[in-house]
């Protein structure tokens, strides 16, 4: 018999962000920016959290996608943004709250609390392993959950009929 989780109580939007680190943001911004041509919108540093970051971003309004090019403020300190390469990515969801408190009645390992993120929205992360406490991680992958603003629940929100 297989475990059948009550009622979600928020949605999945879409993506709102791609993170990639390496060793020098130098290097990712001469092959995502220079090369591919997108363009470097902003900048996020945060020693607790030990990154330097460009953000991209590809499209406009809801349908934008940042692109967070990260290195680290100190490469012999966690977290270590630089590893993996591809470092987490970031879905819209229409109420993070509900998201996080629902996650975590279900097993699901959440990292830390709501908190801004670099974009200025709150977001809450989810562990890519689980662990004896929370046995449900987001199978390998470090999991940015992002709480949609108002226009992009607006453009996103609706279900297809």
């Amino acid at each position: 018999m297989s475990h059948r989780p009550p009622a979600r109580p928020f949605r999945v939007l879409g993506v709102q962000q791609i993170a990639i680190g390496g060793d020098d943001k130098g290097a990712l911004r001469a092959f995502w920016s220079g090369l591919l041509g997108i363009p470097k919108t902003g900048s996020y540093r945060s020693e607790s959290h030990n990154v330097d970051e460009d953000i991209l971003t590809l499209g406009a309004g809801p349908h934008a996608v940042e692109i967070d090019l990260m290195e680290p403020v100190n490469a012999n300190q966690s977290p270590r943004v630089n590893s993996p390469a591809l470092n987490h990515i970031g879905l819209w969801v229409d109420d993070l709250t509900a998201a996080v408190e629902w996650l975590k009645q279900e097993g699901v390992r959440v990292l830390g609390e709501i908190s801004p993120g670099a974009a200025g929205h709150d977001v809450c992360f989810v562990h890519p392993k689980g662990n004896e406490a929370s046995p449900i991680g987001a199978t390998g992958v470090l999991l940015e959950l992002v709480q949609a603003p108002p226009e992009v629940i607006k453009e996103l929100g609706d279900p297809p009929s």
